[in-house]
């Protein structure tokens, strides 16, 4: 990493159908080998099946999932007179919103897997109906939409941390 000069944040360009950075940003990060057209297809698709099944806008649910999920609170780890404590600190804005995305897109891609061990194989069954990928991230984003879910528990889960290692705030620098 540079002393110098700090990474600036690049400019990522709106999404073509809503014309958000943030909807631009979550299908980047739902893409998988370059295949961004069939990233655009799996959000898109799962925002009409949002639509369907709640009557609302696709992108209203999805806005209101992000915020749901974001956090505002995390642990570090911080190496002090020969002890590792978790220090609480809030969490910057473009952190924040970068967590909320790759819980979202991580929970829905293991979203009903359950590994089994077979003869020391892995195998992964899906359960809840749940077959395709336009599924699953419809489902996950209308969990967290509804506080529910594992990426909001996950959000929980961090906050939980951060306030059991309150005692060392202190540490913060």
């Amino acid at each position: 990493m540079s002393r110098k000069n700090s990474a600036k944040p690049r400019d990522i360009s709106p999404d073509s159908v809503y014309g958000d950075r943030l909807v631009a940003k979550f299908i980047n990060s739902l893409m998988v080998g370059g295949n961004k057209t069939g990233a655009e297809k799996i959000f898109y698709s799962a925002m009409d099946k949002i639509e369907e099944m709640t009557k609302e806008k696709g992108i209203d649910v999805f806005h209101k999932a992000v915020q749901n999920i974001k956090p505002s609170l995390e642990v570090k780890s911080r190496r002090i007179g020969g002890a590792t404590y978790q220090v609480p600190i809030e969490v910057r804005t473009p952190r924040m919103q970068a967590l909320a995305i790759k819980w979202l897109v991580n929970f829905s891609r293991n979203r009903g897997v359950i590994r089994t061990e077979e003869k020391g194989r892995k195998k992964s069954s899906r359960t809840r109906g749940e077959r395709t990928m336009v599924e699953r991230l419809a489902k996950e984003v209308l969990d967290a939409s509804k506080s529910t879910g594992k990426s909001f528990g996950k959000k929980e889960e961090m906050h939980k941390i951060a306030e059991a290692n309150r005692a060392f705030a202190h540490y913060k620098w």
